[in-house]
């Protein structure tokens, strides 16, 4: 029988350091000017040093799934402002102001968001409220979405033996729509399975498999390798997605790590019952 949960092998972890695989901007650890309304050691109250880091990462995943666009995907910048308050009843609330990236490294579009991130003590699925400004044209990116799409929709690359970075940690320019709806899929089990202490990093995508539909939409069953910290522990999550432009995207995972089922399939309790929103996109 195969372990629940792997090893973090010296390959992967040196992938993830290179700059390609740079999903999110370097972001230097909190200064305890950012804690404005924090103590100065903060887990002594159950608060990890880097929960703002932490809140925003978060925000961010849930903000490029709701947004359902591989073209407009975003990542971390810096942390500009933020305070956390914890309630040992409730758990802890972030308020923050961050900066963030376009996603596609020929980019450079830099873009404001704020965000409230609601963690209920250690459980995962942050309920969030993240608005940010728009990044780039709404027509530009629904053509560079529908693109894609044709070019996924006419896929002529065997998908069996793909390995997504390579060995060297490269992504060919070929794969990089693969790559980017990987990523936009990945970003729904990222937001579900953060909590106030873990937080995740795709660090591959190891197999796919292309499946039929009665539609027009694409479907997607694939496996990614997630960077899971502060365990830093790789886990491996079955992915199905299904996409079309302009559409609300769909997605079922199921991880594999010593979890109950119900914890690792995509049908975790949620930190919260407040709905979460997504604004200004």
């Amino acid at each position: 029988m195969q372990p629940r949960r792997l090893p973090l092998p010296a390959l992967l972890l040196s992938l993830w350091l290179l700059p390609s695989l740079a999903l999110a901007a370097a972001v230097t650890e909190p200064t305890d000017q950012e804690y404005t309304e924090v103590p100065r050691q903060p887990s002594a109250m159950g608060l990890p040093r880097g929960i703002l880091q932490l809140a925003a990462r978060a925000a961010l995943h849930f903000f490029n799934f709701r947004a359902g666009s591989p073209s407009a995907l975003r990542v971390l910048a810096a942390v500009q402002e933020g305070r956390a308050r914890v309630d040992p009843h409730e758990g802890c609330e972030v308020d923050l102001v961050f900066s963030t990236e376009q996603y596609n490294p020929e980019q450079e579009h830099l873009g404001r968001c704020s965000a409230r991130v609601f963690f209920k003590h250690e459980k995962p699925r942050p309920a969030i409220n993240v608005t940010c400004s728009q990044l780039f044209d709404k027509e530009k990116r629904q053509e560079k979405d529908y693109r894609l799409y044709k070019q996924m929709k006419q896929w002529k690359i065997p998908l069996d033996s793909i390995r997504v970075p390579d060995s060297h940690g490269h992504i060919d320019h070929s794969l990089r729509p693969l790559w980017d709806l990987a990523f936009l899929g990945s970003s729904y089990v990222m937001w579900e399975k953060t909590s106030q202490f873990l937080h995740y990093y795709l660090v591959q995508l190891s197999s796919v498999e292309q499946l039929k539909t009665d539609d027009d939409s694409i479907d997607f069953d694939y496996t990614v390798l997630l960077h899971e910290f502060s365990t830093q522990e790789i886990i491996p999550c079955r992915i199905h997605l299904v996409w079309y432009p302009g559409k609300p995207l769909k997605v079922n995972y199921h991880c594999q790590e010593q979890q109950s089922p119900e914890e690792a399939s995509g049908t975790v309790e949620a930190s919260a019952m407040a709905p979460t929103e997504l604004g200004n996109f």
